[in-house]
C-alpha cells in the first residue's frame, strides 16, 4: 500500500444557521489504525448528534483515500440535510430546555459566596488565604468585557457561519486556491 494511503483524510467543518441558531458539523477520518469516519453535530459547544461509519472492510482498496473522501463527504452532507430538514429539532429542544448558558466571563450566580456585580454578572468571592495575582483581582473588579453588538450569541466562529452549501464552500475554496497559483 502506498505511504499516502496510511495517512488520515482531511475532514470537513461546516457552520450553518438553522432557525436562527448556529450549528457546527464536523466530519473526520480516524485513519487506518481505527478505520472509521465520524460526524458530529454541535450546538453551543455540545454534541447534539453523531454518526460513525466503519470502512474496515475496504482498507485494501487501491484508491482508498478517494473512496474515504467520498464516504466522508456523503456522511457530512447527510448530517447537513438532516439538520436543515428538522430531524434534530425535537432533540435540540429537549437539550436546550435542560441546558444552562452563560455569557463569557459569567459564572453561576447561585454559588455560595458569590458577589453580585453590575449587569447581573456574578463572580465568586476568593478566599483571602489564596493570595490571587494582582491581574486576577483587577480583572474581577474591573468592567466586564464588551461583547460584539451584532447579536452573536458566542464569541466562537460567528464570522464563519454561512448560508452556503458545502458544495459552494468547496468550489469557492478551490477557485481561490487556483487563483493563488496563477
Amino acid at each position: 500500500m502506498a505511504g499516502d494511503a496510511k495517512k488520515m483524510v482531511v475532514g470537513f467543518n461546516h457552520n450553518i444557521k438553522h432557525k436562527g441558531k448556529p450549528y457546527h458539523i464536523q466530519t473526520e477520518d480516524s485513519g487506518l489504525e481505527n478505520p472509521h469516519i465520524i460526524t458530529h453535530l454541535f450546538v453551543g459547544g455540545n454534541i447534539l448528534a453523531s454518526k460513525k461509519t466503519s470502512y474496515a472492510d475496504i482498507v485494501g482498496a487501491e484508491n482508498l483515500a478517494q473512496v474515504v473522501r467520498e464516504l466522508m463527504e456523503e456522511q457530512h452532507k447527510e448530517m447537513l440535510r438532516n439538520l436543515v430538514n428538522g430531524v434534530y429539532d425535537d432533540l435540540d429542544a429537549v437539550y436546550s430546555a435542560q441546558a444552562q448558558s452563560y455569557q463569557p466571563g459569567q459564572l453561576q450566580a447561585e454559588r455560595a459566596g458569590a458577589v453580585k456585580l453590575r449587569d447581573g454578572v456574578a463572580l465568586p468571592r476568593a478566599p483571602a488565604s489564596r493570595g490571587l495575582p494582582p491581574e486576577v483581582v483587577a480583572a474581577r473588579t474591573g468592567p466586564a468585557p464588551a461583547l460584539r453588538g451584532d447579536g452573536a450569541e458566542t464569541l466562537f466562529g460567528e464570522d464563519l457561519v454561512s448560508e452556503k452549501s458545502l458544495d459552494e464552500v468547496i468550489l469557492s475554496y478551490l477557485a481561490d486556491d487556483l487563483g493563488d497559483r496563477k
